[in-house]
């Protein structure tokens, strides 16, 4: 997928269409080299004489190919040695720079046809076009940033909420890879002491005693366990929750949505059934992201477009995050109500008594008992504001803050917690059964791999295949 180190690289570093500026990037050991064919600062000085991390202005100039020497005109049609645009340059010298590497940024201004003649001149010139996330990659194979960090890269650039930017930084800092570092030290220790007592079992050597082990392996199962805790929660951090609005016709399922989002975006009327498919909206809810889902009513009926509205709205409520049931509060609960409420069970929701500007009737009715539920009414306002602290708080463990506790949103880093702690567990009953050493090494071995393969000690060319294949071009 990826060329060698030796090659430098360019791509356009800002998003594709107009701007105010446009970054081209150039890095490796002939960015310099090539970033001169193209640059002449305005300074009249050569562009291997300036300082590092300094910005200088700059004409960009399309310089004479051999056809163009022969008579004949370049790119676009335009003139041997043209001037292209004015610029700002910066170099960063290896190794203080994003890729470590030598890198130049060309910041002129954000036309695609600027940008594009750039980039095509300084592949002439001896660079290529760099791959998706191969900066990034290069960070990670020079040695700046580790795997889990290189993902918190792409973790910031699609943060969708404060909280999820939050957690993102604190990786990008290396606050995961710290935590996991320090566990997968622990056991390398541990492999050590073992390994060493298998190969000098003959020799008069104190090596750990079980009970030492015991604690060592422990410790690090608990660290593993805890950061595999949070991955339901990170997860939502990271991409958002998926809260959808459930209830039988004619409830106020739209109003509510409507009031939640501040704008009429469902239709509402007196007439039953009017939201015949599934409305996604998203709304910020204290810096977390909450994609509401307004759904058809569920009843029984003959109409083959609602039957429709009605299977989608079962598939969008087994994968919520959290469940919104609204009744009726205005009147005794119905049996489809009641079928609802059952269908609750073992799932994170909140019961809605909906149209408490009229008269309550149901918040006594024994169905509810062992219901979190909440007299709202989605046409006043009345409380809407409960129900968003209460939304935030079943979905956040009740009050947990992403800038407070180190948080696990990636799937690939789960799943390496997941088989961590499974050898972890299996080597605790192996040294409590007083099994051989072998067999004891055998699992903490795999439970350190799988604790580097989330910093990168440990990994393989089609991981970096798949993580770096999600980035943009630039990045």
């Amino acid at each position: 997928m990826y060329g060698a180190l030796e090659d430098t690289i360019c791509a356009i570093a800002t998003p594709i269409g107009e701007g105010g500026i446009g970054i081209v990037r150039l890095s490796g050991p002939q960015a310099l080299v090539v970033a001169s064919r193209i640059v002449r600062l305005r300074s009249e000085r050569p562009l291997s004489s300036i300082s590092s991390h300094t910005l200088h202005l700059a004409d960009l100039v399309i310089p004479a190919s051999d056809k163009q020497d022969n008579g004949e005109n370049g790119h676009s049609g335009l003139p041997a040695s043209s001037l292209l645009d004015e610029a700002l340059v910066v170099y960063m010298k290896a190794p203080r720079s994003f890729t470590a590497e030598d890198v130049v940024e060309i910041q002129s201004h954000g036309g695609a046809l600027v940008l594009g003649m750039v980039c095509k001149t300084c592949v002439e010139f001896g660079a290529r076009m760099a791959e998706p996330g191969e900066f990034t990659k290069r960070a990670f194979l020079n040695g700046r940033l580790d795997l889990s960090q290189a993902e918190a890269v792409l973790d910031t650039i699609r943060a969708t909420s404060s909280a999820g930017l939050l957690v993102a930084q604190r990786h990008l800092r290396g606050d995961l890879a710290r935590e996991v570092e320090q566990a997968r030290t622990s056991l390398l220790m541990v492999l050590a002491h073992v390994e060493a007592g298998i190969d000098f079992v003959d020799e008069d050597i104190s090596f750990l005693q079980r009970d030492e082990l015991t604690r060592i392996v422990r410790e690090a199962c608990a660290v593993v366990r805890k950061l595999e805790a949070t991955a339901q929660e990170g997860r939502i951090l990271r991409e958002g929750a998926h809260v959808v609005i459930i209830g039988r016709p004619n409830v106020g399922k739209s109003s509510l949505l409507n009031r939640l989002l501040r704008e009429e975006r469902a239709i509402v009327t007196a007439t039953p059934g009017t939201t015949r498919d599934v409305i996604e909206e998203s709304i910020d809810l204290g810096g977390l992201t909450i994609r509401l889902m307004d759904t058809a009513g569920v009843r029984e009926t003959d109409d083959v477009v609602e039957q429709e509205g009605i299977k989608r709205t079962r598939l969008a409520q087994d994968e919520a995050d959290l469940l919104l049931l609204v009744v009726d509060g205005s009147a005794p609960l119905s049996n489809d109500d009641i079928e609802l409420l059952r269908a609750l069970k073992d799932r994170k929701h909140l019961v809605l008594l909906n149209k408490a500007d009229l008269a309550v009737t149901v918040e006594t009715d024994a169905a509810l008992v062992g219901h979190a539920s909440y007299s709202i009414s989605a046409k006043t306002g009345i409380g809407i504001e409960r129900v968003k602290s209460a939304l935030r708080a079943q979905l956040l463990s009740g009050g947990f803050e992403a800038a407070e506790s180190i948080t696990v949103t990636n799937v690939r880093h789960r799943d390496a917690l997941c088989r961590a702690a499974e050898s972890l567990g299996q080597a605790l009953e192996s040294v409590q059964a007083g099994m051989a050493g072998e067999l004891v090494s055998i699992d903490v071995r795999a439970a350190a791999d799988a604790l580097g393969e989330i910093t990168g000690v440990i990994t393989t060319d089609e991981i970096l295949g798949r993580i770096f294949s999600e980035f943009c071009i630039g990045k």
